[in-house]
């Protein structure tokens, strides 16, 4: 990647720059391509004090968004990149530092380039014939996900009251009259005493009441969990395809 090659077609310039924890980090200084395959890769954002500092972030997951840059990587990752110089052309030494920061595989992202020729183009880049043929290219739309918060759920005891009925036993005495005759047996138990008189008898009567007591008694435990669902969403985007047509003199 070289420092004078860059790109206006984002109209990305001096746009805000937010990193992926929320936090500004700078404005868009330029937006740079890979010498290889000519796709943009790279961000050059001012930052630091009044910004005196640029810094290369990768367009790697960024996102636009009205008037800011939404970057796959914190604030702190972007300030702490190696240090590069923007105009300069950079040092394979120093691409793969960068790449090496922000957890990336460069080898992986170049493993398309093989000895000066790129196949995800069609485009020979070795040497003279480059400018003897013309690349068509087309916008391709690359799909992702990304979380973010849905919902939320949350447990919430509360006390309602409510009426229990229940049907208990009781037991009551009651005072019941026996009556038994005279006999040899009883003669002298009912002659003991006046032979005529006044007297009382009284027998204490005994009875069940219903007492209630309430205590509270654990029944269950409830708590939230979470499970995950997988739906499919369509999504639509309008992409650009170039086309060639041949003028003139040509046999086809």
């Amino acid at each position: 990647m070289t420092g004078n090659e860059f790109t206006d077609s984002y109209d990305w310039r001096d746009r805000e720059v937010i990193g992926s924890d929320g936090e500004k980090i700078g404005k868009v200084d330029e937006v740079y391509l890979d010498t290889a395959n000519g796709e943009p890769e790279w961000l050059s954002v001012n930052t630091g004090l009044f910004g005196m500092k640029s810094s290369f972030v990768p367009l790697q997951g960024a996102d636009h968004s009205g008037e800011s840059v939404r970057v796959a990587y914190t604030k702190e990752q972007v300030k702490d990149a190696p240090g590069i110089t923007p105009d300069a052309e950079l040092s394979t030494q120093e691409e793969q530092e960068l790449w090496s920061h922000y957890g990336l595989d460069y080898d992986k992202g170049r493993g398309d380039i093989e000895d000066g020729r790129d196949f995800s183009s069609g485009a020979d880049v070795s040497g003279p014939e480059t400018d003897e043929a013309m690349t068509r290219s087309e916008e391709e739309v690359r799909t992702g996900t990304r979380e973010r918060e849905g919902g939320r759920a949350r447990l919430r005891k509360y006390v309602v009251t409510e009426n229990v009925t229940q049907t208990v036993p009781v037991r009551k005495e009651k005072a019941v009259l026996e009556r038994e005759p005279i006999t040899d047996a009883n003669v002298d138990a009912a002659t003991d005493g006046p032979a005529i008189s006044d007297e009382e008898h009284e027998v204490v009567l005994n009875e069940e009441e219903v007492v209630v007591e309430k205590k509270a008694v654990p029944k269950e435990r409830v708590r939230l969990g979470k499970e995950t669902e997988v739906t499919e969403e369509q999504v639509s985007e309008e992409v650009r395809k170039e086309r060639i047509e041949a003028e003139g003199d040509i046999r086809r």
